[in-house]
């Protein structure tokens, strides 16, 4: 693969990832209600995904998965809900009025990871995504895999990238707001959750 071609896929990467999706906004809310430093497990359980569904595509999968329209819509809206029912619990548990008891109820490691997972997860057409994404960066005369390694890496790291830089940027508000403020902080967290499945849902309809 050429150093122009590289360059031409980082810019569409680039401009693909310039509005925030469902991932990033579970990043900011995960990093406003846990810390930035946890919710890296978020953004390790989105790049997960991402990395099973660009094998996916790798192995010719796409084609099939395309032809499971039900199966795309069931998979889809299971994300919807649980992201709306994560948002929901986020801002009941902020009425508690206990900031100490929210403090102590921070989601654990392995929850954090699987809520990224199920997001990205959650948009099983990115299969097809990549499998039509790749093509027109790959030469055909070269051998393929060592292709895709590097716009695989390259998709990763770019979107690592992008969740730590919202993830960051919600950690360091959060911290900077102390007692009641944090109760408002955990129901802003839950508007992001339930904005991401908004977002969903509204690929899902468009999709359909």
């Amino acid at each position: 693969m050429s150093v122009d071609l590289w360059l031409a896929y980082v810019a569409t990467v680039l401009t693909l990832m310039s509005t925030p999706g469902p991932s990033h906004l579970l990043m900011v809310s995960n990093s406003m209600a846990n810390g930035f430093q946890r919710s890296v497990a978020t953004a390790a359980g989105d790049l997960t995904a991402n990395v099973l569904q660009m094998l996916a595509a790798g192995l010719g999968l796409a084609t099939i998965l395309a032809t499971t329209r039900y199966g795309f819509a069931i998979i889809k809206w299971a994300g919807v809900a649980y992201l709306v029912w994560l948002g929901v619990r986020q801002i009941r548990r902020s009425f508690r009025g206990d900031v100490r008891a929210v403090e102590a109820a921070r989601t654990s490691l392995r929850k954090l990871w699987l809520q990224g997972f199920v997001t990205s997860a959650a948009n099983p057409k990115a299969v097809v995504f990549f499998a039509a994404l790749f093509p027109l960066f790959i030469n055909s005369e070269q051998n393929i895999w060592p292709q895709m390694l590097v716009l695989g890496s390259t998709y990763v790291a770019i979107d690592a990238a992008f969740l730590s830089a919202y993830g960051a940027g919600a950690g360091s508000i959060a911290k900077k707001l102390q007692g009641p403020m944090r109760n408002w902080l955990d129901r802003a967290a839950g508007a992001c959750l339930i904005g991401a499945a908004v977002l969903l849902g509204f690929k899902s309809v468009r999709d359909s």
